[in-house]
C-alpha cells in the first residue's frame, strides 16, 4: 500500500499559498486493510476514510465511468490494480492532478507544474466534461486565482461551453451548486466566478435571475456603467474589497434582481424594483437551498438600500422605522453588514469606486442614539404593552431627530 499527498495541498504548496487541508490517495490498498489500521470509512459513493489521529481524508485510488446524468451518474472502481496515474487522470484540472510521495518527490504525469508556471487552468482529459459540477469548480478556481494572473485555457473554455449547451447542468444538485457558490463568494474576486459562468452560457441555467440583468439599462446620471449586470458585478467586487463576509457579498449579488423584471417600456427607470427583488431573492434561495442568513440580508438590502442612499432626505420617523424593520437592536452585526452592502452598491459604479459614502455613517449615528433610549426608566414608570411600545417608538424617533439635526 502506497500513500500520496494529492490535489490542492500539493498545488497550494507549489504556489506558496498556505495549505488549509490535506488529502491523500491510497494506491494498492483495500478497505479492510485501512479499517484494520483504525481508519474510519465515511464515503458512501467513494471509498474515503478518515485517519485515526489527524482525521484527514484518505481515498483509495479509483477510476470513474460515466453511466448517467449529473454529479452522481458514475460507476466507481477502486481495486488494488488502479494506479496513481489512473487516479490523477480522473481529476478536473492539471494543477490539481499532481501528487507527492513520502520522500517529497512530485508525480506529475499531466504537466500540472508547467500549467502552474504558465498560470493556466486546463482540463486533464476529455472525461472532464462528464461531471457538470466542474463548470462551477473551474469558475471558482478562476475567481480564486484571478489575482495571481491565472486564466482558463481556450480548449477548456470550449468544453465548458459545450457542457452548458448539453443540458447536463440541469442535473446539478442544488446543495452542490450552493457549496461551490459559497466558496466562490469567499474568494478574492467573486465577481469573476459569475462573469465566467455567463461567458460559458452557464449563468442563465444556474442563476437566471442574475443573468437577465445583463443588457438592462439604468439611468446614466446615476449609473455611468448603464448596464445593470455590469453594475452588479462591480458591486460584488466592491463588497469583496470592503468585507470578507460571504453574507455581504451574496447580498451585493442579489440586491438589484428586481431590475431584471422591469418592463422594457419603463427602461431605464426601475420603479418598485426593490419589492420585486425581494420576491426574486426568495425564489432563488428556495431553489438552491441558500441558508437563511444569506436570504435575510439579501432581502433587506434589496428592499432598503435606496432608502439609505437618500438618508439625508429621510424624515426621522422613517429612519427610526427602517432601524426597526432591519431589527438593528437585536441584530447589530447584521445591521452593520447591511450598511456595508449599501456602501458597496453606491461605490460599485463607474468612476465612483473611491467616492465617500456618508449616508452609512448617518445611519450608524442614528442607531447609536436610538439604542441609548432608557427603556428601564419607561418600565419603572409603569408603562406596559402597547403603551410601552408607543413611548419607545416616540423616544427613539426623538433621539434620531436630534442626531439628524446635528
Amino acid at each position: 500500500m502506497e500513500i500520496y499527498l494529492v490535489g490542492g495541498a500539493v498545488r497550494d504548496k507549489l504556489l506558496g499559498i498556505t495549505v488549509k487541508e490535506r488529502d491523500w490517495a491510497v494506491v494498492g490498498g483495500t478497505p479492510a486493510e485501512l479499517e484494520s489500521q483504525g481508519y474510519r470509512r465515511v464515503g458512501k459513493s467513494f471509498p474515503v476514510f478518515l485517519h485515526p489521529q489527524t482525521s484527514e481524508e484518505y481515498a483509495l485510488a479509483r477510476t470513474e465511468t460515466k453511466t448517467g446524468e449529473g454529479y452522481h451518474g458514475f460507476d466507481v472502481y477502486a481495486g488494488t490494480d488502479v494506479s496513481l496515474e489512473d487516479d490523477l487522470l480522473r481529476r478536473d484540472l492539471t494543477i490539481n492532478a499532481i501528487a507527492q510521495d513520502a520522500e517529497g518527490n512530485l508525480i506529475d504525469p499531466y504537466h500540472g507544474q508547467q500549467d502552474l508556471n504558465d498560470k493556466i487552468l486546463r482540463h486533464v482529459s476529455l472525461a472532464f466534461r462528464e461531471d457538470p459540477l466542474r463548470v462551477l469548480r473551474v469558475a471558482r478556481f478562476a475567481a480564486a486565482f484571478h489575482e495571481l494572473g491565472f486564466s482558463v485555457a481556450q480548449e477548456t473554455q470550449t468544453l465548458l461551453r459545450e457542457m452548458a449547451d448539453s443540458g447536463e447542468l440541469n442535473a446539478l444538485v442544488p446543495e452542490r451548486v450552493w457549496k461551490e457558490t459559497e466558496k466562490a463568494l469567499g474568494s478574492s474576486r467573486p465577481d469573476v466566478f459569475f462573469a465566467c459562468l455567463r461567458d460559458w452560457g452557464a449563468l442563465e441555467i444556474i442563476y437566471p435571475e442574475v443573468d437577465r440583468l445583463f443588457g438592462v439599462p439604468q439611468p446614466e446620471r446615476w449609473h455611468p456603467e448603464i448596464d445593470t449586470g455590469e453594475h452588479v458585478l462591480m458591486v460584488l467586487r466592491m463588497a469583496a474589497q470592503l468585507s470578507e463576509s460571504t453574507n455581504v457579498r451574496f447580498a451585493a449579488l442579489v440586491h438589484d434582481l428586481g431590475k431584471g423584471t422591469t418592463p422594457e417600456s419603463e427602461w431605464p427607470q426601475h420603479r418598485a424594483h426593490e419589492q420585486r427583488g425581494v420576491k426574486l431573492i426568495k425564489q432563488l434561495c428556495d431553489r438552491i437551498g441558500t441558508p437563511n442568513r444569506y436570504r435575510e440580508l439579501g432581502q433587506l438590502l434589496a428592499k432598503y438600500h435606496t432608502h439609505v442612499h437618500r438618508a439625508e432626505e429621510l424624515r426621522p420617523q422613517t429612519v427610526a422605522r427602517i432601524l426597526d424593520e432591519l431589527d438593528a437592536y437585536r441584530r447589530p452585526d447584521r445591521f452593520e453588514e447591511f450598511l456595508v452592502g449599501c456602501e458597496a452598491d453606491a461605490r460599485g459604479r463607474k468612476n465612483c469606486e473611491d467616492s465617500p459614502y456618508p449616508q452609512a455613517e448617518l445611519f450608524r449615528q442614528a442607531f447609536a442614539a436610538a439604542k441609548q433610549v432608557d427603556t428601564a426608566a419607561m418600565q419603572s414608570a409603569g408603562l406596559k404593552g402597547a403603551e410601552f411600545g408607543k413611548a419607545l417608538d416616540e423616544a427613539r424617533q426623538n433621539a434620531v431627530r436630534d442626531t439628524l439635526k446635528t
